[in-house]
């Protein structure tokens, strides 16, 4: 699963033409990758609020997620009108048990990469990425490519992830 941080609930305090231009640019995305997902098994789900997005927005981004829910290679998820909180008081409100809220807020993250090189989590995933392990990377995201991914991939594997146990004891010889 790979989940893409598209656009914030915050966003929506930027100029009204930049906002504007990243709802145009994201249907064209929808226009343009839905068949490269549909070729390569990649579902796509969308996260956050449907309600603020532009109503032609959210009938091309049903149509995709429509068109693309047989994927299984991978799900990819976008994160729009996107804020951890409100997902967290949202699954509050709705969950009965541990178990059920969990479930309302998504798989947890092992790897969460931070581009551009803030170094918050800027309300994203707060739950999700309670045991994930962070790269901060000085690339911009639009720069960001494969030889970077798998830089931060291998840094991961390097990393020893006990989730709050002991390490284990070294051998002397």
């Amino acid at each position: 699963m790979l989940t893409l941080y598209a656009f914030s609930a915050d966003n929506w305090r930027r100029p009204p033409r930049e906002v504007s231009a990243l709802m145009k640019l994201l249907g064209r995305y929808l226009e343009t990758e839905t068949a490269r997902c549909l070729a390569n098994g990649v579902r796509l789900e969308a996260i956050g609020r449907r309600d603020r997005l532009p109503a032609s927005l959210v009938r091309m981004l049903e149509e995709s997620e429509r068109r693309t829910s047989a994927g299984r290679a991978l799900t990819l998820r976008l994160a729009l009108d996107y804020s951890s909180r409100e997902a967290i008081l949202d699954a509050a409100r709705k969950a009965s048990t541990p178990d059920g809220f969990s479930r309302l807020m998504g798989p947890d993250v092992d790897l969460l990469i931070r581009t551009s090189g803030e170094q918050r989590l800027s309300d994203f995933l707060l739950w999700e990425c309670a045991y994930a392990e962070i790269v901060f990377t000085q690339r911009m995201w639009p720069e960001f490519d494969a030889g970077d991914l798998a830089s931060a991939v291998e840094e991961f594997h390097r990393r020893d992830r006990r989730f709050g146990a002991v390490a284990p004891a070294r051998r002397t010889a």
